[in-house]
């Protein structure tokens, strides 16, 4: 017992001294330290919440500062010139008179920092135009003197520049020289094999358009645009189209045949060079780099297109469709595929001596004049086509503005309308609805709905209403007769339609023009009118 006590007086005093061996605290004085210790913890917590209540208030009060400024920073960009109800604008270099705000440094340098980020901000780069662009027209000697004609009638020399690429040399008359491109003989070719059979080693020659017109080394060129010598191209609606991309980057822009057959034969990947396609500087400068070592291994391809194409694929680069360019590999009437146009815009036509007329009764250059008047006045709209129905007489109406106007006994849905009708024949001659790339609709054998054409015939400018207003003439052709007890379309003779212009149609999401039936106090004249559907309009019955 005694041990016991004796170890707990020497444990007692081990633990009060340091390892020093000196007294840690004296016995006398163990009572002050809990409330020494308590003075210390309350001191410290008053002072962090004292702390914390200003940084809160603080915060609050810089983040009301910075959406203030905000809010008038971006109404003073948005409404640069419109007055506040309350209070002048505030700019940023710009103080308010009516009071005098605490001084911010960081929001300060802030808006320093926003000011020079505007005035530092590289520029937009300049939108293509036609002279950033230049055409290589592959052209035959033999009918240079025929198919000259189409290249007068959407080439304008004072605003556009290209070269036309023959086998051999040409006359070329010095009014030639006023309306039509420079003439170039292609360089020779006969080193490159060529083993197809069924073609014509001037494919060679035609593949390397693109790069013969590349080392003419012109200046401030953003696309090459190929196309054949009875192609014709809408210049105002390509110039739309290639400004969808990006010059500087690799592109191979065109669309395929309109043939199944041609395109299974050929490739789905394939821009067809009747219809025209574009591509751009980078792309063409690394086309020229390997195109005779490409060409040299494709000696069995059939034709131009498919070794361009295949060069492409070495490269990498991918066809980018657009519907507008129209190869036309097609036979007969181009009616029913002009007449149900896609919605996109119209940017090339092709094979113009195998087709008939797009007017009747007059030449096929006389027909494409006529087709560039209303392409002068509105040449984003042309050949658009509008659906609407005259509800009274239950019938359809279908405008190709620009080209023909179409009314039909009966409804037809929207769906019906704008598919092609099958008014031609497919590249190998037959009557098979199989064989086009896309869907077509038979020609109707029902008297009552065989379809009542106007062609267009003229057109004008009205400046006072900033209008077109085009006249289409109804086609002559005897229609059988029809037992239904309807309205007769034979009454009319003439339909006119207003159009304003809208030049950045296809600046927005691809959509079909509305039409409407309006009152005509002309006899024997309809009267309608096209333009952007309004809100909620929508062809229907």
């Amino acid at each position: 017992m005694k041990d016991a006590k004796k170890d707990s007086v020497v444990w007692d005093q081990i633990q009060m001294r340091s390892p020093s061996g000196n007294p840690l605290v004296p016995g006398s004085s163990t009572r002050p330290i809990p409330k020494l210790m308590l003075w210390l913890i309350l001191f410290v917590s008053v002072t962090y919440v004292i702390y914390t209540l200003k940084l809160l208030t603080t915060s609050a009060q810089q983040i009301c500062d910075d959406a203030s400024f905000t809010l008038s920073f971006h109404r003073s960009l948005l409404h640069p010139n419109r007055t506040s109800l309350t209070s002048p604008p505030l700019f940023l270099n710009q103080t308010a008179e009516t009071s005098t705000p605490a001084h911010h440094p960081h929001r300060d340098v802030r808006e320093q920092q926003v000011v020079v980020q505007m005035q530092q901000a590289p520029p937009k780069p300049n939108l293509t135009e036609i002279h950033d662009v230049v055409f290589g027209i592959a052209a035959s000697s033999k009918l240079w003197q025929q198919r000259k004609e189409y290249i007068k009638i959407w080439y304008k020399p004072e605003q556009m520049r290209g070269v036309v690429w023959l086998d051999d040399r040409v006359k070329y008359s010095p009014e030639d020289k006023k309306t039509l491109p420079p003439v170039r003989v292609s360089s020779d070719t006969s080193k490159f094999a060529y083993t197809n059979r069924q073609g014509h080693r001037s494919a060679i020659r035609i593949s390397r358009i693109v790069s013969e017109t590349l080392r003419m080394k012109m200046d401030n060129v953003r696309w090459f645009v190929m196309g054949d010598d009875d192609t014709v191209f809408m210049t105002d609606n390509l110039v739309r189209i290639l400004r969808k991309y990006d010059h500087t980057q690799y592109y191979y822009i065109g669309s395929l045949s309109e043939s199944h057959i041609q395109n299974i034969f050929f490739s789905y990947g394939m821009a067809y060079g009747g219809g025209g396609f574009a591509i751009s500087y980078p792309l063409a400068k690394a086309l020229a780099k390997m195109q005779d070592r490409c060409i040299q291994r494709y000696p069995g391809l059939y034709g131009s297109d498919d070794r361009i194409q295949a060069c492409m694929a070495e490269l990498g680069v991918p066809l980018t469709k657009e519907l507008g360019f129209h190869q036309y590999d097609v036979y007969g009437n181009l009616f029913g595929l002009l007449a149900a146009h896609p919605v996109t815009p119209l940017v090339s036509l092709h094979h113009l001596d195998v087709v008939e007329p797009i007017f009747p009764n007059v030449t096929r250059v006389e027909a494409l004049q006529r087709l560039m008047l209303p392409a002068k006045l509105d040449s984003a709209g042309i050949m658009q086509q509008s659906i609407c129905y005259d509800k009274s007489r239950s019938w359809t109406i279908s405008v190709s503005w620009g080209f023909a106007v179409q009314i039909f006994r009966g409804i037809f849905s929207p769906r019906e309308m704008e598919m092609p009708s099958r008014t031609f024949l497919n590249w190998y001659r037959r009557a098979d609805y199989t064989a086009y790339a896309f869907n077509t609709r038979p020609v109707s054998r029902n008297p009552c709905q065989k379809p009542f054409v106007f062609y267009m015939s003229r057109v004008r400018m009205d400046p006072e209403l900033n209008t077109t207003v085009s006249e289409y003439e109804r086609h002559r052709v005897p229609h059988p007769p029809c037992k239904w007890k309807m309205a007769d379309p034979n009454q009319f003779d003439m339909v006119l339609v207003h159009k304003k212009p809208d030049p950045h149609l296809w600046d927005k999401s691809p959509k079909r023009n509305c039409c409407r039936v309006m009152e005509s106090k002309e006899p024997g004249t309809m009267m309608v009118d096209v333009g952007v559907c309004k809100d909620g309009e929508i062809s229907e019955v």
